[in-house]
């Protein structure tokens, strides 16, 4: 039975915990929120311990849970990891990048499992396009988000985008070749919209708007390649292929279209979705990893990775507004 311990029980803190509770193999041995409110809720709710002392909920526990705001990942996971504490925290993985590579290190040095909260790699429209051969060459992401207080203790950047950064990452086989950027500032100190172009040794183009300013809400990607237009919505957990007709192509919608090069025939498919919750199954596949000794779906590697971008993205913005 892992032992599991909270650190940050608001908003997203409580799902959490309504998970952790759903998963076999898993005992919440308690929290710490330094908040009373959302204490009181989650002892009212869920019958949990409030630990006042943060080193005796660690080490009363095999895993621990990192919820809180960004500027306190850092703190947390390292009394954890020097404890030999397995670790799951929220995107992004640390406030700072030198923050960032000390964490890296010291999983490495402990031996310990930790997988960073990128949750769109759960999502289940993404997850539909497992055995498909991606291969992107252009890549366009819109990431749109009505105004929440919670959150903007970071930049759009780190706090919406870093979720298309990390998955751009992942299918896109290659280094970063170059990157530009532009942001605004409306509601907070920090860019609330931006949009960026990050281009890769291979080719690859990608392009990223996201804005947590806007009248509605959006999460989309647009995957160009070879013979295919691959489209996934991630709010709406619908995936459309679009490619050049294949024998294996079966019960796919197709039509003929005449080209330069003759006669093609389009097919047309929409990936069976099935209706997963992501949250779940990302701390599921966390505790797979850490009981049959497996990789982490999405490691402190990849965090890391996933924030340099970020901050590359963010010294872009920031050395434009200067020079302006």
């Amino acid at each position: 039975m892992l032992k599991v311990g909270i650190f940050g029980v608001g908003h997203l803190g409580k799902f959490h915990i309504s998970n952790w509770k759903e998963i076999e193999g898993v005992k919440i041995i308690g929290f710490f929120d330094p908040n009373n409110d959302n204490a009181n809720e989650v002892i009212n709710t869920h019958g949990l311990k409030r630990f006042s002392d943060e080193e005796k909920l660690i080490e009363a526990c095999d895993v621990i849970d990192v919820i809180t705001p960004t500027d306190l990942h850092y703190e947390v996971c390292m009394m954890a990891i020097r404890k030999g504490k397995h670790v799951f925290v929220e995107k992004p993985l640390a406030h700072t990048l030198q923050e960032g590579k000390d964490l890296v290190n010291m999983v490495r040095e402990a031996g310990v499992k930790m997988q960073v909260g990128h949750v769109e790699r759960f999502n289940p429209a993404y997850l539909a396009l497992k055995e498909m051969n991606l291969n992107p060459m252009f890549i366009e992401v819109h990431r749109l988000a009505q105004f929440n207080p919670r959150g903007t203790e970071v930049s759009v950047i780190l706090d919406l985008m870093i979720h298309d950064i990390d998955i751009i990452l992942s299918l896109v086989k290659s280094d970063v070749k170059s990157i530009s950027a532009s942001g605004v500032a409306v509601m907070t100190d920090t860019p609330d919209i931006a949009n960026v172009r990050i281009e890769f040794n291979n080719g690859c183009v990608a392009n990223l708007t996201s804005s947590r300013i806007s009248m509605k809400k959006m999460r989309k990607v647009r995957l160009f390649q070879k013979d295919a237009y691959i489209g996934i919505d991630l709010l709406e957990k619908k995936t459309e292929i679009i490619k050049l007709k294949q024998p294996e192509d079966v019960g796919a919608f197709s039509f003929d279209i005449e080209t330069p090069n003759g006669k093609k025939t389009i097919a047309i498919a929409n990936p069976s979705i099935e209706p997963l919750n992501a949250i779940k199954l990302e701390l599921t596949s966390f505790v797979d990893a850490i009981v049959n000794n497996k990789p982490t779906v999405v490691s402190e590697i990849d965090g890391y990775l996933a924030m340099e971008v970020a901050h590359k993205i963010l010294d872009k913005i920031n050395n434009t507004s200067i020079l302006q």
